[in-house]
């Protein structure tokens, strides 16, 4: 297994859960506080807390401090593997429907003559 498998899987594990989801959508708008990420969820400030810091450990958010705050923010970068891997299966499941589509044309050309 290579580090971009390993980041991927940790990508991946990230993103399947909804409440990280969402995070991550809030702070593609800009940064924000964890008081801030908390307030459309039902759940306790340490709950969200635990959800970023799953997504910092994966590389897709960071904090920084200003003043008192720690706020957090979206590092896109790190979703440049997940993109690519993605595009890449996206491309191959392309190219063998547009096959299967070829084979089918001949199959039913075949039968029709």
């Amino acid at each position: 297994m290579t580090v971009d498998d390993k980041r991927l899987d940790a990508v991946f594990a990230a993103l399947a859960d909804r409440t990280r989801r969402d995070i991550v959508a809030r702070l593609s708008e800009g940064e924000a506080t964890v008081k801030e990420l908390a307030a459309p969820h039902a759940m306790s400030l340490q709950a969200v807390s635990q959800h970023i810091s799953v997504l910092e450990r994966c590389g897709l958010v960071s904090r920084s401090r200003h003043r008192q705050t720690r706020p957090c923010r979206l590092e896109p970068q790190a979703l440049e593997t997940a993109v690519s891997w993605i595009d890449e299966s996206r491309r191959a499941w392309s190219e063998r429907m547009d096959r299967l589509e070829t084979h089918l044309a001949r199959m039913q050309d075949g039968e029709q003559a």
